[in-house]
């Protein structure tokens, strides 16, 4: 094979159906090549402040962190930070994880096709996963929650997204149809929780859950690689799901002739705007209501959890077989996590 690969990615590229190898059935020292997406690409610099490349690579099947230790300015400048590219590279063990060490990489242009294959999927299926939602959504109580549910579910174009966008670009639910997957979660958490506490307004709490991300839907794009719109990256999703609201309610009293109670409206935005629980974490507000602070709270148990199962027991089998109880220290629970299930492991002569 060529040292070089061309930007298009075609036969020499490894994609073609049935040829390509994903992610999840890679194994350490493989040589590989392919069309794959890639993510926060960066330029670093080496102890000889040599420059180098380091981004995180990735299919439907999953990601894996990647550094191609020499690479010259002007084919960094070539890469999109967050696209997709022809890459030609052998992977390895690092720290008890795999890492793919890139030796060739052009940017590419996939096909309808091929984008199949480089963006992550839910594992159910978005209109199964509504469908729960929706029976849920069914139980809220008062009149006008109820209303003001049901003109959301009438926005046809905005509940085709929700079931399409992922939670977020690389965090937790990085995939297609994770927002609806998170928000699913939620508000079957809180179907559970919010008995336990009777003086918590339920239907304030599920309608809270169903709108609080729902400004995602304006913030992501995931047509392509998963990346930030400039609405995004100017307003964001807790300003834009409260302005949302905001739009939604007015247009409930013009065409429904249905008005929210007083503070209604407020104490929604409210929990939309501090859902993130502190300001270093985005929030706008510190959650100032029972029922913000159930609906942070719960948020956030869902991402974390997610994001701790996902690093340390990931559905790819062969991140096991690099070694090592623990993963690399994640950033965003600020902690290495410890892998094995001691529980799930078989008795000596079971």
């Amino acid at each position: 094979m060529s040292s070089t690969i061309n930007g298009r990615s075609g036969a020499s590229s490894g994609t073609s159906a049935g040829s390509r190898k994903f992610i999840a059935e890679m194994t350490a020292s493989e040589r590989v090549t392919g069309l794959f997406s890639i993510s926060n690409a960066q330029l670093g610099r080496t102890r000889q402040d040599k420059p180098f490349l380091k981004c995180i690579v990735g299919d439907r099947t999953g990601e894996l962190p990647a550094r191609m230790w020499s690479i010259d300015e002007s084919t960094f400048r070539a890469l999109p930070t967050d696209g997709f590219a022809v890459i030609e590279g052998e992977t390895q063990p690092y720290q008890g994880e795999l890492q793919l060490i890139i030796h060739t990489i052009n940017p590419a242009d996939p096909t309808t096709e091929e984008m199949r294959d480089l963006l992550p999927c839910a594992k159910r299926p978005a209109d199964e996963m509504f469908a729960e939602l929706l029976t849920l959504l069914d139980t809220v109580q008062h009149p006008a929650m109820k209303a003001l549910v049901a003109l959301y579910l009438e926005d046809k174009f905005l509940m085709d997204a929700f079931k399409q966008a992922p939670a977020a670009k690389s965090m937790h639910h990085a995939y297609l149809g994770g927002l609806l997957e998170h928000t699913l979660t939620l508000v079957q958490l809180a179907n559970l929780v919010c008995p336990l506490y009777p003086k918590i307004n339920r239907d304030i709490v599920v309608v809270g859950l169903f709108l609080h991300d729902l400004g995602k839907t304006r913030e992501l794009v995931y047509d392509r690689a998963f990346g930030y719109s400039d609405r995004g990256e100017l307003i964001g999703h807790l300003v834009e799901g409260a302005i949302m609201l905001h739009d939604k309610s007015h247009q409930l009293m013009r065409e429904r002739g249905v008005r929210l109670p007083p503070g209604a409206l407020t104490v929604l935005q409210h929990i939309i705007i501090s859902h993130h629980g502190v300001p270093e974490f985005g929030a706008a507000k510190v959650p100032a209501t029972p029922e913000a602070l159930l609906v942070a709270q719960l948020d956030n148990l869902d991402a974390k959890t997610t994001m701790a199962l996902a690093a340390a027991r990931p559905d790819r089998a062969s991140a096991f077989a690099s070694g090592g109880n623990f993963t690399e220290r994640n950033w965003a629970l600020d902690t290495k996590l410890f892998r094995p299930d001691v529980l799930a492991e078989k008795p000596a002569g079971a």
